[in-house]
């Protein structure tokens, strides 16, 4: 939980161990390693934003001076450096003081992700103290965070030349423009849960994609792209939704998303496949389980850490990693990520409230074209946020914030209320 995906080395092939040679078997691999079943207690958040020039948001940011602004915290996808074998060696990326370590996007966005820990108190002290370590790293260099969930001065620019995104870029443009955006010009928080025991775990699932659009309503916070206003509340879901869909969109309700997940993944096109070269490309639209029937296509047979690979290349709203990641709020300013986290954490707490939570977006949980284009204009989602504030104001008795933490969550979410009206739209 909160490990950030690094670019690896190809794998051995046909190693016979890990070989994959018919769907079921991938199918079932991918549904017992994203659905870990275990009581809910660790907690882990990923902070995203974009990086700027404080003298000026609009110039271009160089991977060089970035680098140098995050000196041994820097990760290898920055600067890498690799040994005769073609692996990138990982071990001297160095944490930030309280644990995070720090991952670094196609755009230059730069992200935190948190060690796993079973409290919200000691998770929002670890994050707001690497946050706070990271902007120091950055403005010794005359640099600073963005405060928006899109880079709302510059126009999509790939920073990092390697070979996973030169794939990635290659196969989303030839869908439209939604994926470079994503790529290089978006920012998120992501908080981290556990997926619950396993009679829990598809109301879990459920609960956590339900609350998706009243929460991205409540926080939207991209309105502008490439210096100019989107007329969408969240450009940046908008830009995510669209990168490749309909793998990019939520999916249906159902009773076992383990196995819808499993074959989700198994249609969805495989967007690069690491090799010794430099091309990492693969096949234009083949699936993975196109891949598993004829391998012949790419040379050699599939293996799990091809399907290790292929999940960290989706990017649905919620994504199951034996935990789930739920991706689909926008960054947010300074400390002003601690109420989404802390609601979303206390409503997932305990089964009853999510069993709330259910009941009370019932007529709201499709929207999430609604929120990302119109926030808190949409009257439905508007009438929504305000019961699932109150719900989340009344529980938050059960993570185990400090006096000050809570009293900062309770302040933002009574503004929240306040402003939680029909016709009336938050934006930063």
């Amino acid at each position: 939980m909160g490990t950030p995906t690094e670019v690896t080395a190809p794998p051995v092939p046909d190693q016979p161990s890990a070989v994959l040679r018919d769907r079921g078997d991938a199918e079932g691999y991918v549904a017992l390693v994203c659905f870990k079943h275990g009581p809910p207690q660790l907690l882990g958040v990923e902070l995203e934003w974009t990086v700027h020039h404080r003298s000026d948001p609009r110039r271009p940011l160089d991977a060089t001076l970035l680098s140098r602004a995050l000196g041994a915290h820097a990760p290898q996808t920055l600067n890498p450096r690799r040994d005769l074998t073609g692996r990138t060696d990982l071990t001297d990326q160095r944490p930030l003081p309280a644990g995070s370590l720090i991952t670094v996007e196609p755009g230059g966005q730069v992200e935190i992700s948190t060690p796993p820990t079973s409290s919200a108190a000691d998770l929002i002290s670890v994050a707001g103290a690497d946050a706070a370590a990271l902007a120091d790293l950055l403005e010794r260099c005359g640099l600073v965070l963005g405060h928006h969930g899109t880079d709302s001065y510059r126009p999509p620019r790939r920073l990092l030349q390697v070979p996973r995104y030169e794939a990635m870029q290659s196969a989303f443009d030839l869908i439209g423009p939604e994926g470079s955006r994503m790529m290089c010009s978006t920012a998120s928080m992501q908080v981290c849960l556990d997926a619950g025991e396993p009679g829990q775990s598809a109301s879990r699932w459920q609960a956590a994609h339900a609350l998706g659009p009243v929460l991205v309503a409540l926080f939207a916070n991209s309105p502008s792209l490439d210096g100019r206003r989107t007329g969408w509340a969240s450009s940046r879901l908008r830009a995510t939704l669209g990168t490749c869909p309909p793998f990019t969109l939520p999916p249906e309700p159902c009773e076992d998303p383990a196995a819808q997940w499993a074959a989700m993944a198994m249609e969805a096109p495989v967007i690069c496949i690491r090799r010794d070269g430099p091309s990492w490309v693969a096949p234009r639209g083949m699936s993975f389980a196109a891949w598993i029937a004829d391998p012949g296509r790419v040379g050699r047979r599939p293996t799990r850490d091809d399907l290790d690979y292929h999940l960290s290349t989706l990017f649905p709203p919620v994504r199951p990693k034996g935990y789930l990641e739920i991706r689909y709020l926008d960054s947010q300013p300074g400390s002003r990520w601690v109420t989404p986290f802390a609601l979303l954490a206390a409503l997932m707490a305990r089964p009853s409230t999510t069993d709330q939570v259910l009941d009370l977006t019932q007529s709201t949980a499709r929207r999430w074209v609604e929120a990302a284009r119109d926030g808190l204009d949409d009257p439905a989602l508007a009438a929504t946020a305000g019961k699932v504030v109150q719900l989340g104001a009344g529980v938050l008795g059960h993570l185990d914030l400090s006096e000050t933490q809570r009293r900062q969550v309770l302040d933002d979410l009574a503004i929240c209320l306040a402003t939680v009206r029909p016709g009336r739209r938050r934006l930063a």
